[in-house]
Formats: C-alpha cells, structure tokens, sequence
C-alpha cells in the first residue's frame, strides 16, 4: 500500500479539543448556512452546461444517518450533516438551488456516471482508480478510525497484526474495506488469524452490533468515530489508518464543472462560510487551506 503525502497533511492530530471538550448536538445545526453567489465560479461552469435539473445542483448524500456527514433532522425529512451543508454552499456558491437526494453509497458511482445527478458527496476519498471515471473536487482531508465500546479490552490497534481473529464492521467497497482485507491478506500469509469482516453500512445497525459486543470493533470515517465519542460517550476510538486522503465533491470525468466547484469551494473559504460548517461539526481539523482539483489519489497495492 502506497502512502499518499501531502503538506496539507502532515500535521495531523489524533483527536480534536473540540471533541474532547464538549458533547455535541446536531439538533443545535439544523438551521443552514448560506453564502452569495460567487461570480468566479459560475463563470467557470462550462457554456451550455446541463444539470440535471434546470437551476438546481442536485446532489447524491448519504441517507445511512451517519452523523456529522450526513442524518435526518429532528422532522425527519431534511437531511443535515457536513456534506450536506458543503453542499448547500456548493449550489449558493453556483447560484442555484439545491436538490439533495438521499442515495445508498453502492449508488453513487452509477447514478454520476449514468447523470442522475450532477454530483455526489458521500465522503469520497480520491483514488487513482476513481480519477479514471470521476473528476474531483476536494474540501476536507480525512483520515480511518478504528472505534470499540468504552468498556473494551482492546486498547490499540496500531496496524494489520492487530486486527487478526476480530469481528470488525466496515462498508462494502469502501476504502476501508480494502485497507483490512489487504491487511488480513498479509496477516493469512504469515498464519495469522483471519479477520471477520461485518459488512453493515447502516450506521445505527453498526453501533448497536458494536455496543451489544457482537463485533470487536469498527472502521470507518474519523468524523463519525469522533461524532460518537463526544455525543455518546459509549465508544473510544483506539487507532487510525494507515493514510489520511483527500475528500472531494465528485462529478462525471471529463464534464467541466470540476472547476467551477473547486471555485465555489474556495471561495467559502476565503469568506468564512465553510469554518462555520467544520466548527459546528466537529470537523476543524480535516480542514484544507484551498480545494485541489484531482490532485494524487490513494493507490492500493
């Protein structure tokens, strides 16, 4: 596995003082955050540019409620969360409305490629092998967490010979999917024991199997591991990944737009709008000074 490097990342903490600090609500960041349109990025929508739905920038998110990145308010019907707050910034930054659509994460790729819609948010890490289909624009860099109940007797997971002979919940064609099944190859091929993936990608199923001990532990996003430890307290995160990667809006290779979002994103940075967006979810340190277009992917050897 090749280790992606950049700057932006290389001073990267464990955990956040805001998270440490106090218990977090997402009932309290229901109402949006909005920004002026931003004329350098609509003059860099490609002419003649057809979204989906004339006006609108619609979006593929996360209907798993999978706070802070995405869940149901308290109507149940409107989605909030990170992505879907970036997102809001994204169609105001374009001067259009936004149309969220909630989606399952196994639809995304089909629904951009086949132009259900303009673009998708599901905390996509950029890869070498999605830069071949999708183009990217990235707003926060993540990093893995390895999650277990308060109470475990597993206090570390520092690489792959830890992870042997465990139950672990980890999403289907997920990132981290392919970190731990590339682990437990390596782990096989020594005698090691094998791992036991639990493919569940709806959150709450998650949590209740990790807390209920039929899983040894979980491997997902660092935001949402973080998210549970500050507003739960029922788990503790004992270990990371072994990369941090870019996160980016994600649209059709070869369309065009991937500049124009890169501008709106930017310019939410330079105006303030999107530290609000990070500092009221907990997400402060995944923050990146300017958005990349396609920049290095991870590559998975």
């Amino acid at each position: 596995m090749e280790r992606v490097i950049v700057s932006a990342l290389a001073a990267w903490l464990f955990s956040s003082p805001l998270l440490a600090a106090e218990t977090l609500d997402a009932k309290n960041n229901e109402t949006p955050i909005n920004i002026p349109a931003n004329p350098q990025a609509i003059a860099n929508i490609p002419a003649g540019f057809h979204f989906v739905t004339p006006g609108y920038l619609t979006v593929a998110t996360s209907a798993s409620n999978s706070p802070p990145i995405g869940l149901w308010a308290s109507d149940n019907k409107t989605l909030i969360g990170s992505d879907p707050d970036f997102a809001r910034l994204l169609a105001d930054s374009l001067g259009l409305k936004l149309k969220l659509v909630p989606a399952a994460w196994e639809d995304w790729p089909l629904g951009i490629t086949a132009g259900r819609y303009d673009v998708a948010m599901f905390n996509i890490a950029v890869t070498e092998e999605r830069k071949k289909k999708f183009d990217f624009a990235t707003y926060r860099a993540d990093n893995h967490a390895f999650a277990v109940k308060t109470n475990s007797a597993i206090t570390a997971i520092k690489g792959r010979e830890d992870v042997a002979g465990k139950r672990i919940i980890v999403g289907s064609g997920t990132n981290q999917e392919k970190i731990l099944l590339s682990w437990d190859a390596k782990n096989r091929a020594q005698g090691l024991a094998p791992v036991q993936p639990i493919y569940l990608n709806d959150d709450a199923s998650a949590t209740l199997a990790l807390l209920s001990g039929r899983a040894d532990a979980s491997f997902g996003p660092q935001a949402m591991a973080a998210w549970k430890v500050a507003s739960r307290g029922q788990t503790k995160i004992v270990g990371h990944g072994p990369f941090r990667a870019w996160v980016a809006v994600t649209t059709k290779k070869g369309n065009g737009l991937d500049t124009a979002l890169q501008q709106a994103i930017n310019g939410a940075i330079a105006s303030g709008q999107y530290q609000q967006v990070l500092a009221r979810w907990g997400e402060q340190e995944e923050g990146v000074e300017a958005s990349q277009v396609n920049p290095p992917g991870i590559v998975y050897q």
